[in-house]
């Protein structure tokens, strides 16, 4: 068994263009002369390596305690994937996972520069995709990234952005990637890793 670490590091991690960046404060030292150590930090649910829920983009949409965590604990394919991916594309990977396991179709991860766009996001919402992961810092354009999060979100697939996938070659893995349990917010951090069960 081999397990692959797919978390950005939250203090260096990357930040959506506007987000605030995590914050680490040392409260107590050792060093200082306290008995122990305490760090105190805070950050955006939407650094590094997180989750979108429905509402971040729905008013009444559901928030990220209420994901089923079967959406995001399971078998799960990788692939590589760079440029913009269209409805051809979309169905193109959810064939190939399908080919390994029907399982493993309902949560794809994307390894590369890729951007999904809105023909690829009516593609995985229509064929049940449960989670959409990608090493960008968002799903869709940076520069418009509203529609393709609507289109995803509305059907409750679940966003997993911000991977980090270089070390992971293309494949079906064990997927574990619950979010931290943010009562009423609309994305959380998670740390996330694949397992490869044949090594």
């Amino acid at each position: 068994m081999r397990i692959y670490d797919i978390s950005q590091e939250v203090f260096s991690c990357s930040v959506y263009p506007g987000d605030p960046k995590p914050e680490k404060n040392t409260v107590c030292s050792i060093n200082e002369g306290s008995p122990y150590n305490l760090t105190a930090f805070s950050m955006c649910a939407h650094n590094g390596t997180h989750v979108d829920a429905p509402s971040h983009f729905f008013k009444d949409g559901d928030t990220v305690d209420m994901i089923g965590l079967e959406k995001t604990l399971g078998f799960a394919y990788v692939c590589s994937k760079t440029g913009e991916l269209y409805e051809c594309d979309a169905l193109e990977i959810i064939e190939k996972a399908k080919n390994c396991s029907a399982e493993s179709s309902r949560r794809i991860l994307i390894k590369g520069n890729a951007v999904i766009t809105k023909s690829a996001a009516e593609v995985f919402s229509k064929n049940g995709v449960l989670l959409v992961g990608v090493t960008s810092q968002s799903v869709g354009p940076i520069d418009a990234p509203m529609e393709v999060h609507m289109i995803l979100l509305e059907s409750k697939t679940v966003l997993l952005e911000g991977l980090c996938l270089d070390n992971v070659a293309d494949g079906v893995y064990f997927l574990c990637a619950q979010p931290i349990n943010l009562g009423g917010c609309d994305g959380a951090p998670v740390r996330a890793v694949l397992i490869d069960f044949g090594e």
